[in-house]
């Protein structure tokens, strides 16, 4: 389908190109109106993206660190001076309350900018290690040292649910260590993608440092996944297509960064503060209407606490506001399409129809337009429950019971998943203890916020790798050693 004129145009290599299969448009949640006409990039205009960070490669790397900073935090100068314009747009792609688009897309987007930009020194080496020459014959002490080098040109496959933060999570490591970047953002959301790249291109990054090429078909990410020209791909999404994706990188040896589904596990002791864990766990409601891969949306509650804290859960789910992300007391916007609707709502129902009961919400609030759906509560679950195991990203958090720590912890760890769980509990060595067996990548201990220089990733079918911080400059970088005679 063609847009109008003045559609987004794809950028590869330093140019702003028409792309060759015509406009495909991005609808607003909310409204399911018109948003803008993002651009389907053909295969071969996906293969020439790469192929021109490919020929970036060379001069990017060897351009010293300083430099490649003072281009990171000019983009992150641009991109809050644009604040409420690019916030406007993000919330008009995803469906974002107002506050959200500003501080955790928008806001954190800059702010991941500004974090590669003013590097330690200490986290570019590794530490010079001498070491012997051991068995291999006595030829004296060897000089040994390890440094980091970059990967080469990256793809980065990227999530609908944060079209800033996301992204610029991977872009900016990735240019901090000297690679260049073609980015392929969800078909849902790109047209903020391409404002970040407007940001870079003012901020002086040279010609096919960044390249974004967006479209609705596989064939796109599939391209750019299977490019001869890429070494690496960082993508966030479902398990399923991340699987797909490792398989393409398996056979070509190609570096790999996965942050894939979350079922998280919200582990509530009986000695918990109720009111920290309702707030904690609610946040599933309000934080991208639960479309966020850490929502505590699985949780265990010990017997004595169980049903208070399910009134508390429900009580909580009613009183908030469900409604235009725009206006000033919404607190729960759309889920990203109609699609997703559906599919949250078939989960609801499942639910019900395996044994659960549907305390509050799951139906759609009575707005003539927009993809909503209520906050649910779903009680008297068990942890074999499709409902209970699967990831729904959704407004929606299934609550099962148990009897002591020893069977919260094993209820906790019976997923396939393992991104982010949390532990509520008052007695903070306790929590601790039960935090340590839990088979997670990252566990929250009476607080569901993030630490955003803690290591992030996933164990099991939850991701491969660590970013965020230092760890996102080793995760976009190689380890070289470098040996002469002592």
């Amino acid at each position: 389908m063609n847009g109008p004129r003045d559609g987004q145009r794809l950028f590869v290599g330093g140019a702003w190109a028409a792309p060759d299969d015509g406009y495909y448009e991005v609808v607003d949640p909310a409204t399911e109106g018109t948003v803008g006409w993002a651009p389907e990039a053909s295969e071969d205009q996906v293969l020439a993206a790469c192929a021109a960070a490919r020929e970036a490669f060379g001069a990017w790397s060897r351009t010293p660190a300083a430099e490649r900073a003072a281009v990171l935090g000019r983009a992150a100068d641009i991109i809050r001076s644009r604040l409420k314009e690019y916030a406007d747009l993000a919330r008009a792609e995803t469906g974002a309350t107002t506050g959200t688009a500003r501080a955790m897309q928008v806001g954190v987007a800059a702010a991941r900018f500004r974090r590669y930009a003013t590097v330690e020194p200490a986290e570019w080496p590794i530490p010079p290690q001498i070491n012997e020459a051991g068995p291999m014959g006595k030829a004296g002490v060897m000089g040994a040292l390890a440094v980091r080098q970059p990967v080469g040109v990256v793809a980065c496959v990227t999530s609908y649910n944060n079209p800033w933060a996301n992204p610029a999570g991977k872009v900016a490591p990735a240019l901090a260590m000297g690679n260049t970047v073609v980015v392929k953002p969800a078909p849902q959301d790109p047209l903020s993608v391409y404002r970040m790249a407007e940001a870079l291109e003012a901020a002086g990054a040279p010609p096919g440092v960044l390249n974004v090429v967006s479209g609705r078909s596989a064939g796109v990410g599939r391209a750019a996944v299977a490019s001869p020209d890429v070494d690496m791909v960082s993508f966030t999404g479902s398990t399923a297509v991340g699987q797909r994706i490792a398989e393409v990188c398996g056979r070509d040896m190609k570096r790999q960064l996965m942050e894939l589904g979350g079922k998280g596990a919200a582990v509530v002791l009986d000695d918990a503060d109720l009111g920290s864990a309702v707030a904690g766990i609610g946040t599933t409601f309000s934080f991208y209407s639960g479309q966020i891969c850490t929502a505590p949306t699985r949780v265990l509650v010990q017997r004595g606490l169980y049903d208070r804290l399910v009134d508390g859960l429900a009580a909580y789910a009613r009183r908030l506001t469900v409604g235009h992300p725009a206006a000033p007391d919404t607190v729960v916007g759309p889920v990203i399409s109609a699609e997703h609707r559906a599919r949250v709502e078939s989960y609801v129902e499942l639910a019900r129809k395996e044994g659960a009961t549907v305390v509050t919400g799951g139906e759609r609030p009575p707005l003539e337009r927009g993809f909503y759906v209520a906050p649910a509560v779903l009680a008297d679950c068990t942890n074999e429950m499709r409902a209970v195991r699967e990831e729904i990203f959704g407004p929606v958090v299934s609550v099962v019971p148990f009897d002591d720590e020893e069977e919260g912890v094993a209820l906790a760890n019976d997923s396939d998943y393992g991104l982010i769980d949390y532990v509520w509990s008052a007695d903070v060595a306790r929590a601790f203890r039960v935090a340590r067996r839990l088979r997670a990548g990252g566990v929250g201990i009476n607080t569901v916020g993030r630490n955003m220089e803690a290591p992030f990733g996933g164990f099991k079918r939850s991701g491969v790798g660590r970013d965020v911080g230092s760890y996102a400059l080793h995760a976009y970088s190689e380890v070289q050693a470098i040996v002469w005679p002592g």
